[in-house]
């Protein structure tokens, strides 16, 4: 009996071990939105992850659609939420653009994407 119980608490701690270790950061929301078209530039570019970030090991890009890359300033937790990520962008045209990102969560396991977003005045 006393074996059985300790087989069951191993298997229950075993497969605890196996959920929390699959915690990651995930996009959970995007201004400007994925795929959206926009008609007013956005003055930052902020992105809402599924757990808190770890700021020095995350980051945020911007190019246009044919891959040229746009000059920001750094990409910066927001102090508020430590799930979102923010990044301060000039004054953009109209066109396609490309948000290319890369984040690691406070479990340290690192994610990364990219999504378009169009601004048609």
């Amino acid at each position: 009996m006393r074996s059985a119980i300790r087989l069951v608490a191993v298997i229950i701690a075993t497969a605890a071990g196996v959920i929390t270790a699959e915690g990651h950061a995930f996009l959970n929301g995007a201004v400007p939105p994925v795929g959206g078209v926009i008609s007013t530039p956005p003055q930052q570019i902020r992105l809402t992850f599924s757990e808190g970030i770890e700021p020095a090991f995350s980051g945020i890009q911007l190019s246009t659609a044919t891959g040229q890359p746009i000059t920001t300033g750094p990409a910066a937790i927001d102090l508020r939420d430590k799930t979102q990520l923010v990044l301060p962008v000039p004054a953009l045209g109209r066109g396609r653009y490309k948000v290319t990102w890369h984040v690691v969560s406070v479990d340290t396991h690192r994610t990364d994407g990219n999504y378009m977003f169009e601004i048609r005045p």
